[in-house]
């Protein structure tokens, strides 16, 4: 039995390839932070994503596959865009997502995360403007060089547990 899509063990970094792709996928921020998962391009091609751990990938990279490159891009998505009125603001608002996990792309003076009725009453709160979008989600990558950080405990030492 013969594999009828494409595989990708490798991602080149946006900024990093040039040329051609030949074909695109477009995916939400969840399925961007995988190390296995079977995908559909634009053309209708499958490309089994099949990584030696699970990182995210982002808006620009490409899929390494015998075919050529697979540009990546970021599907839209329900976000709400915080608008702060000041830097102080808008240090406190990022300081409550952050303690709270949230993904978080900072575009200039604004803060953008998935739309969430508890976190935008939250902000309404602290003070902030929410307008509510559908756009492109490409959070910050965090401290730690990764997209997503799921269940985990900070030693005194500022070691990630688990």
């Amino acid at each position: 039995m013969t594999a009828d899509f494409a595989q990708a063990f490798q991602i080149q970094a946006r900024g990093t390839w040039s040329g051609e792709a030949v074909d695109r996928v477009c995916l939400p921020y969840d399925d961007r932070f995988r190390r296995r998962l079977l995908v559909t391009c634009d053309s209708g091609r499958q490309v089994l994503i099949h990584l030696p751990d699970a990182r995210v990938l982002r808006d620009g990279d490409a899929l390494v596959t015998q075919a050529g490159l697979i540009a990546v891009a970021a599907a839209p998505e329900r976000l709400a865009e915080v608008s702060c009125s000041n830097a102080d603001q808008m240090v406190r608002i990022a300081w409550h997502l952050g303690n709270r996990h949230l993904p978080t792309q900072i575009r200039g003076t604004r803060l953008r995360i998935r739309e969430d009725h508890v976190i935008i009453e939250m902000v309404k709160r602290l003070g902030a403007g929410v307008t509510l979008l559908e756009a492109p989600f490409d959070p910050e990558g965090g401290a730690y060089g990764h997209g997503a950080v799921h269940g985990h405990e900070h030693s005194p030492g500022g070691q990630r547990h688990g």
